[in-house]
């Protein structure tokens, strides 16, 4: 298993994706995470999107593996204890929640320091913590569309669309953030002693992935020279003929990118269509061969003349920028993916066997593992309070106050 995060204790208390999976990040890279939740309730992600087993959804199983479940009731005193002693043995605290709701608890950040000084709290929510909307409650299109990323328009039916690819999901890359905060800020405090206070918020995280049309867009009229970027795309019939997805002989698809000189040249050649070359624009590195579209026609035909594995062993032995554009029901038998042991293949103690997307980066000598599949509510309460020093006796009477 990967055991970077080897010794550190992270406590959580989350519903839902953005704070969810800020643990799941941690407990991937070998954190011990234990997620604090509400007694008879705790996250309600295991009811819905879907059902495996009763309690168990899909979305449960990828975003709560590699953790432990306790139940404290935070609004009793009993509850708020144990919590505390819970907190002691803590490196990093993961709030879930939208604004204060855990101020409002008695367990926020200010709380927190008082018993903890240098615990690192990680809060993620969709719209952040600070700001005139940080209370407001999110889902995940609410937070790429504050950061503006899909481009909408009012259709002639009435109905408001789309119009483009949305980049980044804010309950992916907000904990992304997050996490990649925390893990610096346990440097941070090795070095100084000193915890931190992070604020991560979905929506800045689909602006700060969605950088590059977002720079564009604000600094558009500085630009004196435009000849190296792509046509502006108003129909499918004007997009770039050399950055494009194209069809292949077995109906499956790749995406061309030979936008470089040199892998254009590679490419005619390797296809036999040396007409093709053209002579080179030395002011412009690349070349998207934008509102061409008799070129792009020409070159659908080339690529309806062999398959998708036959292209991709092309671009290896001809070096050119492109590659296998797969449907997700055909990634598990991509011998690339494969090689990379991305997908991961568990069986989970009540649902059965279970395919997680697993660790994207990788690690020597580490492999990837669902060491613990995610828990029922409440599974582990007398195995980590009986570790906190709770006597079998306590632990019942915790119970019995419905305390945990």
């Amino acid at each position: 298993m990967i055991e970077l995060l080897k010794g550190i204790r992270v406590v959580e208390c989350a519903v839902l994706f953005n704070g969810d999976q800020t643990g799941r990040l941690l407990g991937d890279m070998g954190a011990d995470v234990i997620k604090v939740e509400a007694p008879g309730v705790g996250d309600y992600l295991r009811d819905f999107l879907g059902q495996i087993t009763p309690h168990h959804s899909p979305a449960h199983m990828y975003v709560n593996r590699n953790k432990r479940s306790v139940t404290m009731n935070l609004r009793s005193e009993e509850g708020r204890e144990a919590f505390f002693e819970l907190l002691k043995t803590a490196d990093i605290f993961v709030d879930g929640f939208a604004g204060d709701a855990c101020a409002k608890l008695g367990i926020g950040y200010e709380d927190q320091i008082k018993v903890k000084p240098d615990i690192i709290y990680a809060q993620c929510s969709g719209f952040g913590a600070k700001g005139p909307y940080a209370q407001i409650p999110t889902h995940g299109m609410m937070m790429g569309a504050l950061a503006g990323a899909p481009p909408l328009q009012m259709c002639e039916d009435g109905f408001v669309r789309p119009s483009g690819d949305a980049l980044g999901d804010g309950s992916v890359v907000g904990p992304s953030y997050t996490a990649l905060a925390a893990v610096a800020a346990l440097q941070h405090r090795a070095r100084t002693g000193k915890g931190a206070y992070i604020d991560g918020a979905g929506s800045d995280s689909v602006l700060a992935t969605n950088w590059m049309p977002a720079t564009y867009t604000w600094n558009d009229a500085r630009l004196t020279d435009r000849r190296s970027l792509p046509a502006r795309q108003t129909n499918r019939e004007s997009a770039s003929a050399k950055y494009q997805y194209y069809e292949t002989k077995d109906k499956r698809f790749v995406l061309f990118c030979g936008i470089e000189h040199k892998f254009w040249d590679n490419f005619c050649r390797a296809v036999g269509r040396e007409d093709l070359v053209e002579s080179k624009d030395t002011h412009a590195p690349v070349d998207f061969g934008g509102n061409e579209t008799e070129l792009r026609r020409e070159l659908q035909k080339i690529f309806h003349t062999k398959t998708q594995s036959e292209w991709a062993d092309i671009a290896l032995k001809y070096d050119i920028a492109m590659g296998p554009a797969h449907r997700l029901e055909d990634l598990r038998t991509d011998p690339h993916l494969a090689g990379r042991e991305i997908i991961y293949e568990g069986v989970h103690p009540d649902a059965g066997p279970f395919v997680y997307v697993g660790w994207p980066a990788p690690v020597a000598g580490q492999p990837f593992e669902v060491s613990q599949p995610a828990p029922r509510l409440g599974q582990h309460n007398r195995e980590v309070l009986g570790e906190l020093g709770y006597s079998a006796a306590q632990i019942d009477a915790l119970a019995a106050a419905k305390a945990i």
